[in-house]
């Protein structure tokens, strides 16, 4: 006897087997065909009502499974909105509470800041002039220079 996956092939033969054993039992029995009949008439009711309250039993479980699956993934989806919901509010919190603070450290900042430009300016100026007169110091002193070596080379000509 050959077997596949499910088991099919064995379940099938125990099945065969019970139809034709139920067959020849009807066959070689010592009650009438009437008898028979009726005897496999109520017996298939018997099974045909077992088997619709074992329909209807399954399928009122199916339902009551499917109600409360889709009861508890709603309560699940319900509570993972409301977590999203609070973490994206407590993210706005904090950058608004971070940005107010960036900004209060700024404002803090910004006077000092002020301050310390304008001493550079002050001093870039100082030193401006400090060139400057220094500069001007050197022409001057080049400027005699020269003018004292024109007049001792116009003595010298004179001379000569």
């Amino acid at each position: 006897m050959g077997h596949d996956r499910n088991g099919g092939s064995i379940i099938g033969a125990f099945l065969l087997g019970g139809v034709i054993g139920g067959v020849l039992g009807l066959l070689f029995s010592p009650r009438s065909g009437k008898e028979n009949r009726e005897i496999i008439a109520d017996t298939a009711q018997r099974y045909l009502d077992e088997g619709k309250g074992l329909y209807e039993t399954g399928r009122s479980r199916v339902s009551e499974v499917y109600e409360s699956g889709r009861d508890v993934a709603s309560e699940k989806a319900d509570d993972l909105r409301n977590k999203i919901d609070s973490a994206r509010d407590r993210l706005k919190e904090q950058v608004g509470a971070t940005s107010e603070a960036a900004r209060d450290k700024v404002s803090d900042f910004v006077p000092a800041a002020k301050d310390q430009v304008a001493k550079a300016g002050e001093s870039a100026k100082r030193g401006i002039d400090s060139a400057q007169s220094k500069a001007s110091g050197a022409l001057d002193s080049v400027e005699d220079k020269t003018k004292k070596t024109a007049k001792a080379a116009e003595e010298a000509a004179t001379e000569s």
